[in-house]
């Protein structure tokens, strides 16, 4: 009997706020280990936490672009526990009233839409770094991380497959990044994602979990998701019994291997921080804050893909920059084209150019206006594709318009008939082997003429036309 896989989520987003979420020290990645560091961040007796009020910014815009309820009254707490990389032995975190809670996120699986729980989101402080060398045979600790603010994102155990995961994990870096609150680079472990993963039988409850953490990339959650099914069902379907566990994620292996029993809320002992007071947030902050998201990512998505017709793959790669995204929008804001065509351009060309030459699409002579009276002189027939790229390539860096740029370079096609008459009957006549081949059922021999008929006319002649002007006099001969 096939089994059922249940996943449940914890991404963890590094905020990326100027400086930590209790001290003054930098908020930065690669700086000289152990040089961002202070009596607060390590804990020492006296010292007290100050909350910094751009994290629970960040976090309510979060809350908000999850559909969540936002607590204008809420504590924070001590998770404690004993690591290396944690000098206070407890992480502030928020346990029983996080920030946000109850809330959803709508994803696109292979063109279907569904819609998947948000347990909470909480802030909390990240731990340190452990650095592993072969040298001496043993692990050092980098302290600056400590104190780095991050929100962690919890979902209802609602995902059934590796692609829902992959999904909904590319959906929160896209959101994270569209709001600004983080960088997400996860070279740096900007973000990161605790994976629980169990199986069962269709129908019946759920099975016991097992948590890997901090996995370090998309596609090794995916990995790992894939994995721990794997062995779960081999582990039941031998007669054995799954144990609740975390579970240390080996992407060169690819493998998991159990790290500890896993732990309930209850082991790490959490109580109210006495240093912090209630946080209180006023009701019209969190309306403004609502107020001020621009359009979320996976709205536009299935904006694109419902309204404008775009594939889903074509609307993800608009959307995964923001400023591709926001050109398009204003094409399509204009009107009057296709926007598929305008999704090919911004896809195609225009992404070249920006990977090329390292520029903002913004910072170009490429106006909205003139990608837009690209595409219709282009869908009118009145230039040839080709020439379309001749005139893209000289209005993104020269300050001049569409029809300027034709008539200086003498681009528009020609739709005389008694021009495109002449140039046929020459063509024809100086190609009698691909002419039978033609009325012999080769139909790639057409093609062969209507190029040549282009090169004759110097890439000027309507190519539709002339496809036309040919198969008539074909069929006369």
């Amino acid at each position: 009997m096939s089994y059922e896989v249940i996943i449940g989520l914890e991404v963890h987003a590094e905020l990326n706020t100027k400086s930590k979420i209790y001290c003054d020290c930098k908020n930065a990645f690669g700086l000289e280990v152990n040089t961002q560091v202070c009596p607060i961040c390590m804990g020492m007796p006296g010292t007290l936490p100050t909350l910094n009020e751009k994290v629970v910014e960040s976090a309510i815009k979060m809350g908000h672009a999850l559909n969540c309820k936002i607590n204008s009254v809420c504590k924070q707490d001590r998770k404690n526990y004993f690591y290396p990389d944690l000098p206070k032995a407890y992480q502030i975190s928020q346990a029983e009233v996080p920030l946000c809670e109850n809330g959803y996120l709508d994803i696109l699986v292979d063109g279907d839409e569904k819609r998947i729980g948000i347990t909470r989101i909480h802030i909390e402080e990240d731990a340190g770094k452990l650095l592993h060398s072969d040298a001496f045979n043993g692990s050092l600790v980098d302290l600056n991380r400590c104190g780095v603010p991050l929100i962690e994102i919890v979902s209802e155990p609602d995902l059934r497959s590796s692609a829902e995961a992959k999904a909904y994990l590319d959906t929160i870096k896209s959101i994270l990044q569209y709001i600004n609150i983080s960088d997400c680079k996860m070279q740096e472990g900007s973000i990161r994602c605790d994976v629980n993963v169990s199986v069962r039988k269709p129908g019946e409850p759920f099975g016991t979990r097992c948590e890997m953490k901090n996995v370090n990339s998309f596609s090794a959650a995916v990995r790992g998701i894939e994995y721990e099914a794997k062995r779960q069902i081999e582990v039941l379907e031998n007669g054995g019994e799954i144990i609740q566990e975390t579970r240390r994620w080996d992407d060169v292996k690819g493998m998991s291997f159990t790290m500890r029993t896993k732990e309930d809320a209850h082991d790490y002992r959490y109580f109210p921080e006495p240093d912090l007071l209630t946080i209180v947030v006023d009701e019209a902050d969190i309306k403004n804050i609502k107020d001020s998201l621009p359009e979320l990512p996976n709205k536009k998505i299935l904006r694109y893909v419902k309204e404008l017709g775009l594939s889903q793959i074509d609307a993800t790669m608009i959307v995964e920059v923001l400023d591709k995204a926001k050109f398009f929008d204003m094409c399509n804001e204009i009107g009057g084209v296709s926007p598929k065509n305008i999704a090919n351009w911004v896809l195609g060309d225009i992404s070249k150019y920006m990977n090329d030459n390292s520029k903002n699409i913004f910072d170009t002579c490429l106006t909205p206006k003139r990608m837009v009276d690209l595409i219709k002189v282009i869908e009118s027939g009145n230039i040839s594709n080709s020439a379309g790229k001749t005139v893209f390539e000289t209005i993104i860096d020269e300050d001049k318009e569409v029809d300027t740029v034709i008539a200086e370079k003498s681009l528009a096609q020609i739709s005389d008939t008694s021009f495109l008459d002449e140039i046929a009957d020459k063509v024809l006549a100086e190609n009698d082997k691909s002419v039978s081949d033609y009325k012999g059922g080769k139909t790639n021999a057409l093609g062969f003429l209507v190029g040549q008929c282009m090169k004759a006319s110097k890439g000027k002649a309507n190519p539709g036309m002339m496809k036309e002007i040919l198969i008539s006099k074909i069929d006369k001969l």
